[in-house]
């Protein structure tokens, strides 16, 4: 006697758009390593960051033109432009900010001195930062083997709301197109929006 054979049928359904965060940075190692972070199946979000070898504001930039002269983003997506203080010029910065006013769903964040500032809000309110060697030095508390490559596994939700929070009560007033101030970051807003 044969036996009847069971039909399996997959089940149709939508597939969700999820919203796309499109991120050129300066780093080639930690900033892609934590906003890949964000990144998940489950997830609601897609972050698409754009690394490369040069690393000035200006090559920042041009990697973001070049994304979007291939890729439209849709009206939900957000493009952001991500860069460290450093020793980079207002006017090179300037470049940034005022492209970041095309659009709405365009974004300029800035951490200053550094990205490792941002990081170190993790983990602290970061007061009394002189210098870029201090901060990194004073992160190398909390992840000692930090060198440019971060362990994401041990920031934590609550840490990442702690440094939204540290971050923006040191913007205050906000800033209109950029910290100029030694120790902030405005990296809180972009993470903020991820979230």
């Amino acid at each position: 006697m044969s036996k009847k054979r069971r039909q399996f049928k997959r089940p149709l359904g939508k597939k969700s758009y999820r919203k796309l965060f499109v991120i050129a940075v300066e780093g080639a190692k930690t900033e892609p390593q934590y906003f890949a972070m964000f990144n998940n199946q489950q997830s609601i979000i897609r972050i698409h960051c754009l690394k490369g070898s040069h690393s000035s504001p200006l090559y920042v930039l041009k990697r973001m033109l070049n994304y979007l002269k291939r890729e439209d983003l849709r009206k939900k997506d957000e493009a952001w432009l991500v860069v460290d203080k450093d020793q980079w010029t207002d006017d090179q910065l300037m470049k940034l900010y005022e492209w970041s006013q095309k659009s709405d769903n365009y974004g300029f964040a800035l951490s200053n001195p550094k990205f490792e500032y941002w990081l170190l809000l993790h983990f602290e309110d970061a007061s009394g930062i002189t210098n870029s060697r201090e901060c990194v030095e004073r992160l190398k508390k909390y992840i000692p083997e930090y060198d440019k490559n971060i362990d994401v596994r041990k920031i934590s939700h609550e840490m990442i709301e702690n440094a939204i929070q540290r971050a923006e009560m040191r913007n205050n007033p906000p800033c209109k197109d950029w910290p100029k101030n030694f120790r902030s970051s405005t990296v809180y807003m972009l993470v903020r929006n991820i979230i």
